[in-house]
């Protein structure tokens, strides 16, 4: 491959990664989270901190307390993690959905233990 080819070819990529990192959805902020359970709907606070694609993520627990996880931000893709102590040990909490400006949806993994569908408003 000729250099003026290969120059050529890292600008073309390089641009290309311009072009989606403007495209990125930006979360940061606070979201209110509604997740639908058997026992019927429960909502939260959700804050989003978000540095390129890389996210941290600060909710509500049923307890009053806070959770803290990590997770990321591909062009509409989110995904957050949360691990979770128990009595019956840890288990992780894997939200996944997608950001469509001010409004996110999606599933929560309960550590295989079972699947709810979420939604979220941005403030």
């Amino acid at each position: 491959m000729s250099k003026i080819k290969l120059i050529f070819s890292l600008v073309i990529i390089g641009i290309i990664g311009l072009v989606m990192a403007v495209y990125a959805a930006d979360v940061t902020g606070e979201w209110e989270l509604t997740t639908e359970s058997p026992r019927g709907e429960r909502t939260s606070a959700v804050k989003f901190v978000q540095d390129g694609e890389k996210l941290t993520v600060t909710m509500e627990d049923r307890r009053g307390g806070e959770m803290e996880g990590k997770g990321t931000v591909k062009e509409n893709n989110i995904e957050w993690t949360f691990v979770r102590s128990t009595p019956r040990g840890e288990f992780e909490m894997v939200y996944k959905g997608t950001v469509d400006g001010n409004t996110m949806s999606g599933t929560v993994d309960f550590g295989g233990r079972g699947e709810m569908e979420w939604t979220a408003n941005k403030k």
